[in-house]
């Protein structure tokens, strides 16, 4: 029996502070924090109040190495949503979890691996499987601590002799996920069993060598493993540049200062936040709606329970004191449902702070500290919290993005109130079309698409000049599109242009920004599918203080077209869509045309020849558009932002074209156009009282499509009191409910 004396189950020593194990370190943290109000229950910043050099020098040293481990890190990846587009971040964290500090890039991660940090703690990986030096972890479940899969994690603790100094984290979008339809942000799982590879917070190395049969294992499990392995070791490779930074910061400080540097930092970002709402807000109740739409009935793609079209909602009502708190709740909410569009409480978490860390916190101490001087509240059973770990949450980013576009109105009102007119911002762009499919590639190898072309969508116009043109994505501020060339390398489809899309911004005294559109042709395949994702039925991006909401999206693909033909034949062919009602496409090309509002569909088949457009929306307006400066309306037309014949539509402006094509402002006929339609308006508007009454009448009548109706009825019998609410603002019976069947 040569393996009998072996004894199983022994106690290791504690790894913690002073001799403590880490469950008890996060069990005092949260019991202090509980007690107090402040991180660890510390009273005074006394580093930082006796040394105030010193500790901003560690803080920038810690920051920089983190920064450094990140440009690094993209240049070890081969995958273009890394190396291109920067889709990556990383943190460290204390031994509790918390997190000291971060880099750039997708700062949405600063709490989501806190989580899963904080998971492996309490499940006592301390003691099985081990945290030891030069072990390394993974972790893409978002039950447990991320947003959806395709965010992979890995985290390699940093020890100090036997004790554990704290966690570097790092987390990556990959390409490919292995779930049930290509591409890493999956619109058509209906269940988490579909939601491709799940790494349930594994050690997957030691001695800083990962686990061949982890390896292995995601080799067979995804569609493009290169990029997947590639990834991996930029994370790792990350992460020990982080170990090497914080090991040289505690030779040189000492291991007794870096603790308590650690502490402080935190507790200072939680004091540091609470000063920026007190200073930038007025305390209150701010509340604001936003929705979404599934478009699924009688899609073949998917099982019969999921074909049904829904709409999702997200009331959003933010909650500040005059002492500073910060509280947000979703009470209303909608239920999940059988689409890949659910959220755990950590994605909304990660959304909440790649926000907060943009408008209230913007500079370079965000870190846990921020977390705790907040409070949420995200309802059981909704799909903001699922409480169920069947619900597929592959596109958790499909809701995400246009449900956080409320908590920006809300911001903008209340910086409005405090006089920071600078800051005000109104809806951000919707980060669609997503174009996603897979199949076979152009070299013939299994391939996956997700163009990151999304991470530059339009801004929302600000209340002292224009949004940013497709500049960045909520969810990534640093976000670039990157150059054609690098997806054509990837993805078997050629671009015939890439050019500003017109009308895509929300109008006002300032528009949003505006949004672009890609015009692709499949090339060198037999084997590719592809779908749309976006919006299309409702507006997701809406306007603040007047201004209108960005434009809702269209589907316009083209299957079985004479494009090749053409071009042999040295015809003209298109190279943009421009003005969906007089669109080159279907001025110029033969075939069949996909020319809709679905724009969220299943993957349908796609061959050579046939034409893709995906085009990305603009952000929201503000103010009245006819208050606009008459030269700026000139200056969008002639530079393709807007369409000639909506100058004077929407902004009251005549405009005079030369024989070149340029336009230039009719400053009288404005004048007399404008005057006009004020005129116009005075005469078709009616007393708020009567607007509230008729609409009153609306609801009461249930004058409303059913997916309306539906999701009304959802969110009154998940939670009494917004239903108690919505039944008084309308005065309607206590037990009002809609009945289904066509209202309109």
């Amino acid at each position: 029996m040569p393996e009998a004396h072996r004894k199983f189950g022994v106690e290791r020593p504690p790894i913690g502070w002073e001799g403590k194990r880490l469950r008890e370190m996060l069990e005092e943290s949260e019991r202090a924090f509980e007690e107090t109000g402040r991180y660890c229950g510390i009273e005074r910043l006394s580093l930082k109040e006796s040394d105030p050099i010193r500790y901003e020098k560690i803080f920038a040293k810690l920051r920089g190495g983190l920064v450094n481990a990140r440009e690094t890190a993209m240049n070890i990846s081969a995958s273009p949503i890394v190396k291109e587009v920067g889709e990556l971040c990383f943190a460290f964290y204390t031994p509790e979890g918390d997190s000291v500090a971060l880099s750039t890039g997708i700062i949405v991660h600063v709490h989501t691996m806190s989580d899963a940090i904080k998971f492996m703690i309490w499940h006592d990986y301390e003691h099985n499987p081990c945290v030891s030096p030069g072990d390394i972890f993974t972790n893409n479940d978002p039950d447990i601590g991320d947003v959806h899969n395709a965010d992979v994690q890995t985290f390699v603790p940093v020890f100090w002799k036997k004790e554990l100094i704290g966690w570097a984290g790092g987390v990556t979008h990959v390409i490919d996920i292995g779930a049930a339809t290509p591409g890493s942000v999956p619109v058509g799982p209906t269940s988490r069993y579909e939601d491709g590879l799940q790494l349930t917070a594994l050690k997957i190395g030691e001695e800083d060598t990962v686990y061949r049969d982890h390896e292995l294992r995601c080799e067979r499990a995804v569609r493009t493993p290169m990029y997947w392995k590639l990834d991996e070791r930029t994370r790792i490779a990350g992460c020990h540049m982080i170990r090497d930074a914080v090991e040289t910061i505690v030779a040189d400080e000492g291991l007794d200062t870096f603790k308590r540097f650690m502490r402080e930092v935190i507790e200072e970002g939680r004091r540091a936040f609470i000063d920026r709402i007190k200073e930038l807000t007025i305390p209150g109740r701010y509340a604001a709606s936003s929705f979404f739409a599934n478009q699924y009935k009688n899609e073949p793609g998917l099982p019969p329970h999921a074909q049904v079209d829904t709409v999702m909602h997200a009331p959003t009502v933010v909650t500040i004191s005059s002492g500073g708190e910060f509280h947000l709740s979703m009470d209303g909410a909608s239920p999940w449902g059988y689409h890949s569009s659910n959220c755990t409480p950590s994605a909304m978490q990660g959304a909440l702070w790649v926000l907060l860390s943009q408008t209230v916190m913007p500079n370079d101490k965000v870190n846990g500290g921020a977390y705790l001087a907040t409070r949420s509240f995200f309802p059981p059973g909704t799909w903001a919290n699922p409480q169920n770990l069947a619900v597929s949450t592959g596109a958790a980013w499909g809701f995400l993005i246009p449900a956080f576009t409320g908590l920006f109105r809300l911001l903008a009102r209340a910086f409005w109130a405090r006089g920071y007119h600078e800051e005000v911002m109104a809806s951000y762009g919707m980060t669609m079309n997503a174009l996603q499919g897979g199949g076979t590639n152009h070299l013939g190898k299994p391939c996956s698409i997700l163009n990151f072309e999304i991470s530059t969508v339009g801004g929302g116009a600000c209340a002292v000049k224009d949004g940013l043109d497709y500049a960045a994505a909520m969810w990534n501020p640093e976000g670039d599109m990157a150059d054609v060339e690098i997806w054509e390398i990837l993805e078997p489809m050629l671009y015939l242009g890439r050019r500003v899309k017109p009308n895509t911004a929300g109008p006002g005294k300032y528009r949003g920004g505006s949004g672009f559109e890609s015009l692709r042709m499949v090339w060198k395949t037999v084997d590719l599918v592809l779908q749309n994702a976006g919006d299309g039925i409702l507006f997701s991006s809406a306007g603040i203080f007047g201004g209108y909401p960005a434009a809702a999206g269209y589907r316009h693909n083209v299957h079985e077209t004479d494009l090749i033909e053409r071009a042999g034949a040295g015809k003209p062919y298109p190279v943009r869509e421009y003005d969906p009602e007089h669109s080159e496409l279907k001025g110029l090309v033969k075939g069949k045309h996909c020319f809709d509002k679905r724009t969220v569909t299943y993957p349908h088949p796609f061959k050579q020849g046939d034409l893709y457009l995906s085009w990305l929306r603009g952000g929201g307006g503000l103010g009245d558009s006819l208050e606009r400066d008459p030269k700026l309306v000139e200056k969008d037309v002639n530079q393709g932002f807007l369409l000639p014949r909506y100058a004077a539509k929407i902004y009251g402006v005549k405009l005079i074209e030369d024989s070149a094509g340029s336009h230039c402002v009719d400053w009288e006929g404005t004048q007399e156009l404008r005057k006009e339609m004020r005129k116009t308006r005075a005469q078709r508007s009616v007393p708020t009282r009567d607007y509230i009454a008729s609409e009153r009448r609306r609801v009461r009548e249930a004058r409303l499509v059913d997916p309306i109706k539906q999701c009304y009825n959802s969110c009154m019998k998940l939670s009494p009191q917004w239903a108690k609410q919505y039944r008084e603002f309308w005065d309607l019976p206590s037990d009002f409910a809609f009945s289904l069947g066509d209202g309109l």
